[in-house]
């Protein structure tokens, strides 16, 4: 361990977790969530742990470090799940320069030249800790995202048992490449879990029909043509219907009908069911 190292470890005691949380509240933005007591004293015992096995203080991805940057993950994780911007959780690690190069004043007033060395070390391991934060910030709302985005659209496309051996899958919005693997995925699968053998596709909820929607759609009935089961596209708009016979796509021996309502009284049909009316 280096005289700036010695010098850096002296300050990490419990007084400067007090002074850290006291010029972070200062620091902080309206509205950010203020660090608790455990958080900085848990970060400040990693920052010593790093230290004491001789890490330096420019070299952050180093293996000393390694409870440091997991205390600065948990710190990023948590700040996400309660909303605050990365901005404001580095400004928090950030706030620990005034406590340490307060420290360093009154502890080397006596000598100039260490104490710039010192100093310098401190500036390198703070921006180290803040960029790593907001570095972990940043994948931990990527993965928040990536999920979310994963919900949603388990969420837009699901897969309802309208009759006995008959699905329907009501798609709202742009149909691209993942949204087509999900449905068929889905699909494929309630047919197999509930041995359907139709299934409707209605398409009332996208907005256009173009070559590529059109082959998605094409590749979602071929699947499930090959297990075994029928399929009906549904919510063919007069607009729709042009644009498809416009682009000179082939839909023959797919079965079609404007509305879900149609859709459901053809499949009933081709099952063996029949509706009537009850007398009044």
């Amino acid at each position: 361990m280096n005289n700036e190292s010695r010098a850096l470890l002296a300050l990490l005691g419990p007084a400067v977790v007090k002074d850290w949380l006291h010029e972070a509240g200062s620091a902080g933005s309206h509205g950010a969530v203020r660090a608790t007591e455990p958080e900085a004293t848990e970060i400040v015992q990693a920052l010593r742990a790093g230290l004491e096995q001789g890490g330096e203080p420019g070299a952050f991805d180093a293996r000393p470090w390694a409870a440091l940057r997991e205390a600065l993950e948990a710190l990023s994780r948590s700040r996400v799940a309660q909303g605050q911007s990365a901005a404001d959780t580095s400004a928090f690690v950030l706030a620990l320069k005034r406590p340490l190069f307060t420290g360093l004043q009154s502890q080397m007033a006596s000598d100039p030249v260490t104490a710039m060395k010192v100093l310098w070390s401190a500036t390198l391991l703070v921006d180290g800790m803040a960029q790593w934060t907001v570095s972990s910030y940043q994948r931990t709302r990527e993965d928040v995202i990536r999920r979310q985005q994963q919900e949603l659209l388990e969420l837009s496309t699901p897969v309802i048992k309208l009759w006995e051996g008959v699905l329907a899958v009501p798609m709202i919005g742009t149909l691209d490449s993942a949204r087509t693997q999900l449905v068929m995925e889905t699909l494929l699968q309630r047919i197999v879990d509930t041995g359907s053998e139709l299934a409707i596709i209605d398409i009332t909820g996208v907005p256009t029909v173009d070559t590529l929607v059109a082959q998605h759609l094409l590749k979602t009935v071929s699947a499930i043509r090959l297990m075994g089961a029928e399929c009906i596209i549904s919510g063919i708009r007069p607009q729709i219907a042009q644009t498809i016979v416009h682009l000179g796509i082939e839909l023959q021996g797919i079965a079609s009908k404007a509305n879900l309502a149609d859709a459901l009284a053809l499949a009933l049909q081709q099952t063996g069911f029949s509706i009537t009316r009850a007398g009044k």
